[in-house]
């Protein structure tokens, strides 16, 4: 989110004249978007802009924006914390950047836009073309959370659930199409919570993938309680939706899921599941999952590692439990760190071994893989396959936006490296 957010404020603040520049000391405004949801994020936000303070010690000081979440939600304490920043705008307020950062030029007056105006902003940003160049590109089409987890902070950042309209995203779904996207991954905090009018999530991957130049779709992040029935149908039916499916389960107890507010259960975790497994018996699963919840003892503990053991996801993050200002959460009491770090190392061991044993089952076999660019130093060809794990092998400069079959010669936890073949005859993975 946090990627496509950036984007599209660069997609604005062109308008006006900005530019993006590589060298740091060069640049006459310096915007930090921000991501509230990782640990000591307000404190990350300060020790940046003493960086940039520090960098504009002896040259006329820049412009300084603090953008997204953390902004939302520090809003005019930033401002009265931080005498050096300028301008602080919420996530649902990037329409507004443009006529507030001109305004500031002209008043020289500190200010804080951050109304919830979701609708205002997605209507701005509909007229302005999204000037993404990758292969592979986000199309943000929900924003907002309506489920109050007990340990997030989106729904006081982002504010409610809100679905863009249906034909506005399938305008810039074209546009990115037209303009050399291969891929498209849509977007949300609550994606398939999408619905607005009688369209949802099924019904925007069916429309998208009917566009020619787009050879892959993707959604993330999905809620576990919004896994519907018309959601289900389409791994059926869908010629281009891939067999990834990231589905954040964060717990293996039903204690622990309780006292997060998740409203779901590891049953019906495990049902969906298997269903889309009985599907399509390709499609395999990422996960994310929060260790040392508080309240959370060894059986717990046990029950989620056994999750993981039995399920055998294949890319998922694992986070210790950290508390955020004005969550349920915030004040309850926290697990020993000893303890928490132990956890968290015994469940990415397990993690990494799955991601190891899946790499390492497709060596000697030809997988399809997206190009999307050259390696940094242009000796390689990069391309992710269809669960989304880094490819890179001997390849040309033209197969950029082509799906390529590669034989697999070797991996590791987090890449598989190998060679173009031409044999279609050739066993696809």
């Amino acid at each position: 989110m946090n990627e496509y957010d950036s984007n599209r404020i660069f997609d604005s603040v062109k308008k006006i004249g900005y530019e993006k520049t590589d060298i740091y000391e060069n640049a006459d405004c310096y915007l930090l978007n921000t991501c509230h949801i990782r640990d000591k994020a307000k404190e990350k936000v300060y020790h940046e802009i003493g960086r940039v303070k520090k960098k504009f010690r002896f040259k006329k000081k820049p412009l300084v924006i603090i953008a997204g979440c953390v902004a939302q939600a520090e809003n005019q304490e930033m401002l009265k914390r931080e005498p050096y920043i300028d301008l602080v705008i919420g996530p649902q307020s990037y329409h507004k950047i443009n006529n507030t950062i001109l305004n500031h030029i002209e008043q020289k007056k500190r200010k804080e836009e951050t109304e919830f105006d979701a609708d205002l902003k997605f209507d701005y940003l509909s007229k302005i073309k999204n000037s993404s160049s990758k292969v592979s590109s986000f199309l943000t089409i929900q924003e907002g959370c309506d489920k109050f987890c007990h340990f997030c902070v989106v729904p006081f950042t982002r504010g409610p659930e809100y679905s863009r309209p249906y034909n506005q995203i399938l305008d810039e779904a074209k546009y990115l199409a037209d303009n050399g996207v291969r891929e498209i991954i849509l977007l949300g905090q609550n994606v398939n919570a999408y619905n607005n009018d009688k369209f949802k999530l099924s019904d925007l991957i069916l429309s998208i993938e009917k566009l020619p130049e787009i050879k892959r779709v993707r959604y993330t992040t999905s809620h576990p309680k919004d896994m519907t029935e018309d959601l289900f149908e389409i791994y059926k039916s869908s010629k281009k939706l891939m067999p990834l499916v990231h589905l954040p389960v964060q717990s293996g107890s039903n204690k622990i899921l309780r006292q997060m507010n998740r409203k779901h259960t590891v049953e019906e975790y495990l049902k969906t599941f298997y269903k889309l497994k009985e599907i399509n018996s390709k499609i395999e699963f990422s996960s994310d999952f929060i260790i040392a919840y508080p309240g959370e003892d060894n059986r717990d503990f046990n029950d989620t590692y056994n999750l993981i053991k039995k399920l055998k996801f294949i890319n998922s993050y694992s986070f210790i439990f950290s508390p955020r200002p004005g969550t349920t959460a915030e004040n309850l009491g926290q697990i020993d760190k000893k303890i928490a770090l132990e956890r968290l190392e015994k469940i990415q061991n397990i993690l990494f071994e799955n991601q190891i044993k899946m790499n390492k089952s497709l060596e000697n076999s030809v997988i399809d893989v997206l190009v999307e660019n050259l390696t940094e130093d242009k000796t390689k060809t990069f391309g992710r396959s269809d669960y989304m794990t880094p490819v890179i092998f001997d390849g040309e400069k033209t197969d950029i936006g082509k799906i390529v079959q590669v034989r697999v010669k070797k991996s590791n936890r987090n890449t598989l490296f190998g060679e173009v073949i031409t044999n279609s005859n050739q066993k696809v993975a």
